[in-house]
């Protein structure tokens, strides 16, 4: 046999092998598709409607952690962060002696940590009257392990002795925190080692007596977009100046961004986010706003009705799918924590 026709022999059988090993296990597996991204570990979609219970959670806030195909949401009860399947199921993740209350939570993939804020709001269990209104922290955890990685006190970076509430967080692309405060008028930014400081401090962003102001916080085109909770303003601060902060225009949006709570920054450059009726005012419901002047002004382009009470938060989920969160938190707050919890895809 000549030289060309054993490589020629040689060719064959192992085309022959590949094609016998290959019907017998199987075609070989194709890169994921969005959908099977956004499908259960069993394969199945990610449903619409996701029922959680676990004793007393009260989850205000949450993200999507998407290394793991899980939810992850704050206990305001519990002062913990528990991961969530597409089932519904509720494993702790993160439990912190530290913590005292948990709302703000978002996710920083580049560092691989979850990112919360620690704050009194006389919800959780581990409250008490010498630290109600007391406490504005956030906390850094390992997003495999929820070991913490720092913890900063941001009551005692603002050093004014008054009332103080963390409440809600936006990271930038390098890890960098800005954090709310709804019981001061103040805007903290947090190194991604957790060295922070006051980045904004503007009379124009306290709260209205026995209220909440400052609220959801969102990055867009290296500015940030926040919100006012007792008022329904919107503000803008450019990172590059932030004593620049000024009140974005909202055409006809008073009315229907009164108790303005989490935000959600889109991917299209829009800002989504939930209204709700917490003490009596405002209603419950989801708002999507759109800005064609880097956030000067802003028209609201919808506003639906939320079908659970009291909704808090907005999450990018599967697929990038978003589901509003709602956890009875109006019932927390009068004393009567819920065990259940929903998250609904809108």
């Amino acid at each position: 046999m000549s030289n060309r026709q054993h490589r020629t022999l040689r060719r064959t059988l192992v085309a022959g092998a590949l094609t016998t090993l290959i019907g017998a296990a199987g075609a070989l597996p194709a890169a994921p598709s969005a959908a099977a991204a956004a499908a259960s570990p069993a394969g199945r979609p990610a449903p619409a409607v996701i029922t959680g219970h676990a004793p007393t959670l009260v989850p205000e806030a949450g993200a999507w952690d998407a290394s793991h195909h899980r939810f992850l949401l704050g206990s305001l009860r519990h002062a913990t962060v528990s991961a969530v399947g597409t089932d519904g199921s509720v494993r702790t993740l993160v439990r912190d002696p530290a913590l005292t209350e948990v709302a703000g939570l978002r996710v920083d993939p580049v560092h691989r940590r979850v990112l919360v804020t620690d704050l009194d709001n006389g919800v959780g269990e581990h409250s008490s009257p010498a630290t109600f209104g007391k406490i504005a922290g956030i906390g850094a955890y390992d997003l495999d392990t929820g070991r913490r990685l720092f913890y900063t006190d941001l009551a005692a970076v603002a050093a004014d002795g008054g009332n103080h509430l963390a409440n809600d967080i936006a990271v930038g692309p390098d890890g960098t925190a800005y954090v709310t405060d709804s019981f001061a008028p103040v805007v903290y930014r947090v190194a991604p080692d957790g060295t922070a400081s006051v980045l904004l401090r503007d009379p124009r962003l306290a709260p209205a007596p026995g209220s909440y102001g400052l609220n959801g916080i969102v990055l867009r085109e290296g500015r940030l977009v926040v919100g006012k909770w007792d008022d329904g303003t919107l503000w803008q601060v450019p990172l590059w100046d932030p004593a620049a902060v000024r009140q974005v225009e909202v055409a006809d949006g008073a009315a229907s961004l009164l108790h303005l709570d989490g935000l959600l920054g889109r991917p299209d450059g829009s800002v989504a986010g939930v209204t709700n009726a917490l003490l009596g005012a405002g209603r419950d419901a989801e708002v999507e706003l759109r800005s064609e002047d880097h956030w000067r002004t802003a028209r609201l382009t919808a506003v639906r009705p939320s079908a659970d009470p009291t909704p808090t938060a907005l999450i990018a989920g599967p697929a990038g799918r978003v589901y509003q969160l709602s956890a009875g938190l109006a019932d927390a707050v009068a004393g009567h924590p819920s065990d259940a919890f929903t998250l609904r895809r809108i």
